[in-house]
């Protein structure tokens, strides 16, 4: 998650102080975690700077303000409308197995039974946590939950064949 395109994205709303949209910001991360408030306002700091966002003043509590600029908006909605490439080659396990295919691991098979045994782990919460939000109503979470698991199950399925060929 980016947090300069979390940023722009919220001021695109409205004007917003730090506080603000450190709150946003966990808001819009869902269940992947927490910001840094010392990496809004770093952030904060470069957008000024490149003249994307500004501050045009504080609001009644004193609190500095921070605004969109049409540069920002711009910067913004070319973004969005970038794709996002998937590339597995990068995950942590599909390395770890490339490299313990190259030495002829002796315990490969362990090896990918345990990864299996925490995707079904996960598989397992990740949909206790999408029925919760399915029973909520919060469409935006049941989705991206949705697609989490659409991963795992995935990577599960890969893992089952690697398995199948490598240990058959």
């Amino acid at each position: 998650m980016s947090v300069k395109y979390g940023i722009l994205t919220l001021l695109f709303q409205q004007h917003r102080h730090g506080y603000e949209l450190k709150i946003e910001l966990d808001s819009l991360l869902g269940i992947k975690g927490k910001i840094n408030p010392g990496q809004i306002y770093t952030t904060l700091d470069r957008l000024i700077r490149d003249q994307l966002v500004s501050s045009p003043g504080s609001d009644e509590q004193e609190r500095k303000l921070f605004a969109l600029e049409p540069a920002g908006e711009k910067e913004l909605q070319k973004w969005l409308l970038e794709p996002v490439t998937y590339d597995s080659t990068k995950d942590d396990f599909f390395f770890k197995w490339s490299c313990a295919r190259k030495i002829e691991f002796a315990q490969e098979k362990n090896m990918l039974e345990q990864q299996k045994a925490l995707v079904i782990k996960e598989v397992m919460e990740l949909t206790k946590l999408k029925t919760t939000f399915l029973l909520e109503g919060d469409e935006n979470k049941y989705l991206l939950i949705t697609g989490m698991l659409l991963h795992l199950e995935a990577d599960l399925n890969w893992i089952n064949q690697v398995a199948n060929r490598s240990f058959s």
